[in-house]
């Protein structure tokens, strides 16, 4: 029999008991370490290698699926797994929008790695950040629901947009506030100095390119939050699922930029199939706040939300796939330019 979810102080429903959450943060700060560790020498990372940790990261969310299917019932297995795919696969067109910063500044191969954790750490800061925010608003506000929805909606239109528009991706850094910010208080060298952001040059502390596109990574990741945890409490309302769904799928990101690093090009559908899937949880959210008013509207089911969202991604994968199989074209064009 699956226990029953705990009732936390705050009124907000929870399967995450104070232990579990102590366990759980404990266990995502040893994985961030470890990665830190793994690439605290720069080297290229070779497709056996980023297969391997891919695998286990991976592997890894999967059995803490399996483990709260088991140990808390079949509902919150259900919203886990959702929430994972969902969170995975905004993830992976989060990572498109990394390669082109990474093309962008230049960085060398043997620091993309290590760049690369760095948006990821501060990707998991600012989650934990907008998910107490949501989880407060959640508690506080009749009508977050509809809020969360209107943003989702909104982001779901905006890139539908941009998608019909088939203007190239272009990122231009000397365009980008944050680097225009860095640059108007401290010296920027032209050279990269290994995995160092400051060196000091002629007796004064001087910025590397690395310190520009750690602080770029991390600008697009309030960006990327502000998408993804509205998307992932169109789920589940359970602050601590919504959590780990974020950080399982973050923490895996390091290893599948370059497993994906060929084929994200290929993904050109993968825009039009997250603008549904935005709009999709958008509506799902709409309906579960009109129905908290009136009785009679229908809400729609966690397992069919999973249901539709493996769909689209299964469409959009195998559309993007044929469409650019033969003559290579249609491929996500990007623009960079460099200072």
């Amino acid at each position: 029999m699956s226990d029953l979810p705990y009732l936390a102080a705050t009124g907000i429903q929870s399967v995450g008991t104070p232990t579990l959450w102590g366990v759980t943060i404990a266990a995502v700060l040893a994985l961030l370490v470890l990665d830190f560790v793994v690439t605290r020498k720069p080297h290229e990372v070779s497709m056996r290698e980023a297969l391997g940790w891919s695998a286990f990261y991976i592997a890894l969310p999967l059995a803490f699926g399996a483990w709260v299917w088991s140990r808390f019932g079949s509902k919150q297995g259900v919203e886990y797994l959702t929430g994972y795919l969902v969170e995975k696969s905004l993830s992976v067109d989060n990572l498109f929008v990394f390669m082109l910063l990474l093309a962008a500044f230049a960085v060398p191969a043997a620091l993309a790695q290590r760049v690369l954790l760095f948006g990821i750490a501060g990707a998991l800061v600012l989650r934990a950040v907008f998910i107490a925010l949501g989880a407060a608003a959640l508690q506080t506000l009749d009508f977050a629901f509809l809020i969360f929805a209107i943003i989702l909606i909104v982001t779901a239109v905006k890139l539908l947009r941009d998608a019909l528009s088939g203007h190239e991706q272009e990122v231009d850094i000397n365009k980008m506030r944050s680097v225009k910010l860095l640059r108007r208080f401290m010296p920027v060298t032209e050279e990269y100095h290994g995995t160092k952001m400051i060196v000091r040059l002629g007796g004064r502390r001087t910025l590397t390119p690395l310190a520009l596109v750690v602080v770029a990574l991390l600008a697009t990741d309030i960006v990327f939050a502000v998408d993804s945890v509205p998307a992932v409490y169109g789920i589940t309302e359970d602050p601590y699922l919504v959590f780990a769904t974020n950080a399982f799928a973050l923490l895996g990101l390091r290893a599948l930029y370059f497993v994906l690093h060929a084929a994200l090009s290929r993904l050109v559908h993968l825009s039009y199939g997250l603008a549904i899937i935005l709009a999709f949880i958008g509506l799902k959210l709409g309906l579960h706040w009109a129905h908290g008013i009136w009785s009679g509207v229908p809400e729609i089911p966690t397992l069919a939300s999973l249901g539709v969202i493996v769909g689209i991604l299964v469409i959009v994968t195998l559309t993007s796939l044929r469409a650019t199989r033969k003559t290579g074209q249609g491929e996500r064009e990007v623009v960079v330019k460099h200072h």
